[in-house]
């Protein structure tokens, strides 16, 4: 059985990375899964426990600035960017010193990503440990990311040592991923951190949404293979205006479905199994893994309608991990009904 760590036990979890075991931990995004990124054999732990390609490179998590200084290559342009987001949802990309990190860490590359989370039990369990440790999302590879420590352990009790617990996260998506290894440094993964705070300090910044083909090498988690997928088929919903006919589309599927929404896409559909998105995109982007998470624990529910935001900086981080989860399959009007 795995063990659920409070603050008083970080000495007793800190000592489980030290033997090379896994330890979850809380982020203000989301929850990672903690190994000693110095040992290799434990990294290895992090591949196996979560399903994870060998290739897809995990983010190393700090204790502080002065850590990645050990293992990385800080330049000016990440120094200002740690002075100013950290402790914070941004991860930076930096070339790595020789010989101190695992190709296992970095996906064979030359270059990794840190992270300095803002959540004072994680960063004191890091420093207690006194290593850095690796920090993917503490789930089942593909899976919705987790929010609470009950997500990471219906994933992988059994497989884990414990995990370190700290109640919700705040954000409830990752963290921006911006590498400083190009000119000019590129956004890999949208989150809460987005172009319009980074340009006044880096200058601009390339945004664009970058994937990776077959046989190339991602520099950073989610770039390659697909996210975030519950057990249902999530189709995304562009137009609020369009969940009538969607609805109406679902039906003749045959199939059991469900609608992740705002409350008032909801209200309109209080017969349908539901999960609220609150508000407005701020509340979605909060509860898009948990409302993902929440249709796998109904799995008689096959088909999930999922709510669209329009393009903005504040819905760059939503649409990114919903159309993952989709696999980009999108509501079309006279869809067939047997299309999945």
């Amino acid at each position: 059985m795995s063990k659920r760590y409070h603050e008083s036990d970080i000495p007793e979890a800190a000592a489980a990375l030290k033997r090379g075991e896994l330890v979850a931990f809380p982020t203000e995004t989301v929850y990672g899964l903690g190994a000693d990124a110095t040992n290799v054999d434990a990294v290895g732990k992090v591949y196996a426990a979560k399903g994870r390609p060998s290739d897809n490179p995990l983010i190393v998590t700090v204790a502080d600035a002065a850590m990645v200084g050990q293992y990385a290559t800080i330049t000016p342009a990440a120094a200002k960017l740690m002075a100013t987001f950290w402790p914070g949802p941004l991860t930076m990309i930096l070339n790595i010193l020789p010989g101190r990190l695992s190709m296992k860490v970095t996906g064979g590359l030359q270059t990794a990503a840190f992270r300095n989370p803002d959540n004072a039990l994680t960063r004191k369990l890091i420093a207690t440990a006194g290593v850095p440790i690796v920090g993917p999302s503490a789930n089942t590879s593909g899976k919705p990311s987790p929010t609470t420590a009950d997500h990471v352990l219906h994933d992988l009790s059994g497989k884990i040592a414990g995990v370190l617990d700290d109640g919700p996260t705040r954000v409830g998506v990752e963290s921006t991923i911006v590498d400083l290894t190009v000119t000019p440094p590129a956004i890999l993964r949208p989150g809460a951190i987005g172009p319009d705070e980074l340009e006044p300090i880096l200058g601009p910044v390339d945004s664009a949404i970058h994937h990776v083909g077959k046989n190339e090498a991602p520099k950073a988690p989610g770039m390659k293979y697909k996210h975030y997928a519950p057990s249902a088929q999530v189709v995304v919903v562009d137009d609020p205006g369009q969940f009538p006919e969607a609805v109406e589309w679902a039906k003749k599927t045959g199939q059991t479905f469900g609608i992740l929404a705002t409350d008032p896409i909801l209200a309109k559909f209080s017969a349908v199994p539901g999960y609220s998105l609150g508000q407005d995109i701020k509340s979605a982007t909060h509860d898009l893994f948990a409302g993902l998470r929440w249709f796998d624990l109904h799995p008689d529910v096959t088909l999930v309608l999922a709510q669209a935001f329009s393009h903005s900086e504040l819905s760059m981080a939503y649409m990114n991990r919903l159309l993952k989860s989709a696999g980009n399959v999108h509501y079309q009007p006279n869809m067939p009904t047997d299309s999945f």
